[in-house]
């Protein structure tokens, strides 16, 4: 039986497209040392050849995640040693293997990322790039970074998610945009291939499928912004939506700040919670809504916006909360008079937790008057009009206008 061993037992090296021979003495030293090796599905060809010890034993995560995740950390304590591809820590499998395995008990080894070679081949100031994974994961977290102007480096699962990029980018106004595929980074097989979306659309080029993928896009696409706003026609609704002006004031009330998770009760169509997360800064929320129909509305909204990942929760509110991952912040856009609705949320939110709830109806807005007696916050009421016509002539016409209340938990009265 081994030694353990002290400290770090667990070791992620980052490996270039030319094997083992793109790492330093000290990784290589690393690599020959470890009881068991982990490499993924790409690097088979790349270590294959390179003389590693018979007795070595070697696991692939071509079993599945799930299932070498579980040998790994049934060898906790011997020395496991892990392959990948660039950095491992940026949208690597260190930055996943974080979730169950303590900082201290591992070790990173880094390579350039994808990335950083990327925007040395193509001169691209790294700092100006937006830089997101689509390995593995839905093409639908494009659309969120799709604006004039913009360049994009992604991650790729294979040839095929170069080619749905291309079709996207067509589809979305933005076939202009130019695609640079850099396949092979750092390999003697290396080659950027250059065509503009629509003609990758339309040809379908042969690619490599361990590729990066760079979009400069073109500027006649449509503007969808990143600040809250978007205009109303940008979601499906069947007009339970939080209008555009309102909807921009609502996200500046929330306050998305990094990593933080909003519920957003009675979701309609899932507006708040969609802009909430474009916000970035790996925001997170729940849109809890009860009528099936529009739960596909906002399930259909989340992925042409960019932003597939949002946690959908069928169900009425209060009832449907309980064990709901806990919330920094919380949107009720509807139904605070409803019983026991503030009481569930106000108890599920954590000091110095926010809260914010609106109201159109007369109803709704005694009710914001009567909680904020007893709890504190601040009342505003937003009226707003829009310019429509009157016949041949041009007048303004009346939204509901919107009560807002806005509290911070333990700063009340």
């Amino acid at each position: 039986m081994s030694d353990r061993v002290q400290g770090p037992w667990l070791t992620i090296i980052g490996i270039g497209d030319n094997g083992l021979e793109s790492l330093t003495p000290e990784a290589q030293a690393v690599v020959w040392q470890a009881e068991t090796l982990v490499i993924g599905e790409r690097l088979d060809a790349v270590i294959d050849g390179s003389n590693l010890p018979d007795l070595k034993r070697i696991l692939t995560w071509g079993a599945g995640f799930r299932e070498t995740l579980t040998e790994i950390l049934k060898l906790r304590g011997t020395p496991v040693t892990i392959l990948a591809t660039g950095d491992p820590m940026h949208f690597g499998i260190g930055a996943t293997l974080r979730r169950y395995v303590a900082a201290d008990e591992m070790f990173v080894l880094p390579s350039p990322s994808a990335f950083s070679l990327a925007a040395a081949r193509l001169g691209w100031p790294l700092q100006s790039v937006t830089q997101i994974s689509l390995h593995g994961r839905p093409l639908a977290f494009l659309n969120r970074h799709v604006m004039p102007r913009a360049r994009i480096l992604a991650l790729t699962s294979d040839a095929s998610t170069v080619q749905a990029a291309a079709v996207l980018l067509s589809e979305r106004g933005f076939g202009a945009s130019v695609l640079q595929v850099l396949e092979h980074m750092g390999g003697t097989q290396e080659r950027i291939l250059r065509m503009t979306a629509l003609e990758m659309a339309e040809t379908c080029p042969v690619i490599s499928d361990f590729n990066t993928l760079a979009i400069d896009c073109a500027w006649d696409g449509p503007l969808l912004a990143p600040v809250p706003g978007l205009p109303d026609d940008a979601f499906r609704h069947d007009g339970q939506l939080t209008k555009r002006e309102i909807r921009a004031a609502t996200l500046a009330q929330l306050a998305p700040f990094p990593n933080a998770r909003l519920w957003d009760v009675g979701a309609g169509c899932g507006s708040i919670a969609i802009e909430w997360m474009r916000s970035g800064m790996g925001t997170r929320a729940i849109a809890i809504e009860a009528k099936p129909e529009r739960l596909a509305m906002i399930r259909e909204n989340a992925q042409v916006l960019g932003v597939p990942d949002l946690d959908v929760v069928e169900g009425e509110a209060p009832a449907v909360l309980a064990g709901l991952k806990t919330p920094d912040v919380i949107f009720i856009g509807g139904g605070v008079s409803g019983e026991g609705l503030f009481e569930a949320c106000w108890a599920a939110l954590a000091p110095g937790g926010r809260l914010v709830a609106n109201a159109v109806t007369i109803e709704g807005e005694a009710r914001l008057v009567d909680l904020r007696s007893r709890h504190g916050g601040d009342l505003s009421r937003i009226q707003v009009a829009r310019a429509a016509p009157v016949g041949r002539y041009c007048g303004w016409k009346s939204l509901m206008p919107v009560t807002m209340w806005t509290v911070v938990k333990g700063e009340g009265a």
